[in-house]
């Protein structure tokens, strides 16, 4: 499957994943987002932000108890609850959170993950 971006033709997986992560920028996440229906919000960039980051840092893509012990606690007293936290992800991203997040950010699809 192919995705093409301002004159660039770009290789994706079945699953609509970059195949190479190095195409990756902000337009390409936009269109990610078009073809997914998600509104790129300032949250949602602050997620793609922090998935890429994370992913550079660690080689990995964050788990969802870790985005939900790290980011939660930055939401304030709406998201004290770490399962309000994660509700608030599941309603912005219905597909679930971490690959739909790794999708947006450019990043390998994960694996299949244990919740903790």
């Amino acid at each position: 499957m192919d995705m093409t971006v301002n004159g660039r033709t770009l290789e994706l997986d079945e699953e609509g994943f970059l195949l190479n992560p190095e195409d990756w920028d902000e337009d390409v996440a936009r269109e990610i987002a078009r073809r997914e229906g998600i509104e790129l919000t300032e949250t949602v960039w602050e997620l793609i932000n922090y998935f890429r980051e994370y992913y550079e840092d660690h080689m990995v893509h964050p788990t969802m108890h870790k985005v939900v012990l790290s980011r939660g606690k930055r939401k304030g007293v709406d998201f004290q609850e770490a399962e309000a936290y994660r509700d608030f992800l599941y309603e912005l991203f219905p597909k679930g959170p971490i690959p739909t997040l790794c999708k947006l950010a450019g990043l390998p699809k994960p694996v299949e993950e244990i919740e903790e």
